[in-house]
């Protein structure tokens, strides 16, 4: 049996050049995807004379595209070039998120939400291939924390300073000003990565044999499927699918709608409500890292994963039964459920690469995602259409609550290397 090297043994050339570029990515796209809720919290839903429902359709037709065009940007990531694939959706999403602000009705809105989401599609499970292409099993936890901390570093900084860009400008100067560097970043994207480490000029020969080895190496002891219709109907996708669909409602109820929340509750401007939104993702991006690094160390994931879901229900839970009344409470135990809703993250993407078959892992992680997309699509509605019916909050709370401890329970019962049609 084949030992793989220890992370030291494989060298550190390629976390230092090829992660910040990921986290880079991964925070661009998130920050043209989630600004959307500070625009409306900042006056675009009374300048556009948007209904409450028109609003939370407009924020959740991004989900649509993502969907649609996930699992088809992801085999072509797959089975052709990552780098060529982000180069252009990078490229795309940067135009279309600075074209927001330049629209007037809408209906244009809806349409240019929804392309947004489809050039994006890709983004996430492409750049999990590419990382299972350059770090081992032992390293693709906390590669891939790294990677997905840009969503709740960005979300931070997003509510931080978004709210008082908007303050000093307007909400459609903000969509052109943070749509811009996604054009610039494309190009800096494409200069700076190889889609294998036998491409790249970049990496030492010892560092680059050794990685080949170690890849090569994992690769001959994993289990593969017959065709991606089997791979799909396996009971690891399935499950993970609708778990990552439950999960996705709570976070991305609270991405879109927590700036909407804080505002209601405190009586303050956008510019303070941003900034106090920012601190649930604040402790988020230090409990991803710890997390990870944990379930590297102890070869794990399950168990780095379904805890913290769970915690993070029994917290929006207890916020909803604090109340409006008690806001600060209630807010302390948001900052929690917010922490502990993304703390998975890391171990979650690698135990979903682990336990797909090797020649369609990057398709299933696609499907996966794409099952959370949808489950964003409906707590980004959802919370947004709940809040707006009934002139509360505490709803919402519920249905996240529900669906974080419903996707915990879903984790134990995922078996790695149960690839058998209809086995789920």
């Amino acid at each position: 049996m084949t030992t793989t090297p220890a992370p030291a043994e494989l060298g550190r050339q390629r976390w230092l050049r090829l992660l910040p570029v990921a986290f880079v990515t991964y925070s661009l796209a998130y920050l043209d995807r989630s600004n959307f809720s500070i625009g409306v919290a900042g006056g675009l839903k009374e300048d556009l004379a948007l209904s409450g429902a028109m609003s939370s359709l407009i924020g959740a037709s991004f989900f649509l595209g993502y969907c649609l065009f996930q699992i088809p940007g992801t085999l072509y990531a797959e089975r052709r070039s990552v780098r060529n694939l982000i180069f252009w959706c990078t490229l795309a999403w940067g135009v279309l998120a600075a074209a927001q602000g330049l629209l007037h009705s809408g209906i244009a809105l809806l349409v240019v939400r929804f392309l947004l989401g489809s050039v994006e599609a890709a983004v996430l499970p492409a750049m999990v291939v590419f990382l299972a292409r350059w770090f081992t099993k032992g390293e693709r936890g906390s590669a891939n924390a790294i990677l997905i901390l840009g969503n709740p570093v960005t979300v931070m900084w997003l509510n931080a300073v978004s709210g008082y860009l908007v303050e000093l400008t307007g909400w459609r100067e903000m969509f052109v000003i943070e749509g811009l560097p996604a054009v610039l970043w494309a190009f800096v994207f494409r200069a700076l990565v190889s889609d294998h480490p036998s491409e790249a000029k970049w990496l030492g020969d010892a560092e680059k044999r050794a990685v080949i080895d170690a890849l090569d190496g994992e690769r001959q002891q994993t289990t593969a499927a017959g065709t991606f219709a089997e791979a799909i109907r396996s009971r690891p996708v399935v499950l993970l699918s609708i778990q990552y669909l439950l999960w996705s409602i709570g976070v991305y109820g609270l991405v879109f709608w927590l700036p909407s929340i804080v505002a209601a509750g405190t009586g303050e401007g956008i510019g303070m409500s941003g900034l106090l939104s920012a601190i649930p993702f604040g402790v988020a991006a230090l409990l991803m890292v710890l997390n990870s690094r944990a379930s590297d160390r102890a070869g794990s994931r399950p168990r780095f994963v379904w805890p913290w879901l769970l915690f993070g229900g029994v917290a929006f839970y207890l916020s909803y039964v604090a109340g409006p009344q008690n806001f600060w409470l209630a807010f302390g135990l948001l900052i929690l459920a917010g922490g502990a809703m993304y703390a998975p993250y890391g171990p979650y993407f690698a135990y979903v690469s682990e336990s797909l078959p090797k020649n369609f892992a990057g398709a299933g992680v696609g499907c996966v995602n794409t099952a959370g997309s949808f489950g964003g699509f409906i707590g980004t509605y959802l919370v947004g259409w709940l809040n707006d019916a009934t002139g509360a909050t505490a709803a919402s709370f519920v249905l996240m609550a529900s669906t974080m401890g419903l996707s915990a329970l879903l984790i134990p019962l995922v078996r790695r290397g149960s690839y058998e049609t209809g086995s789920a």
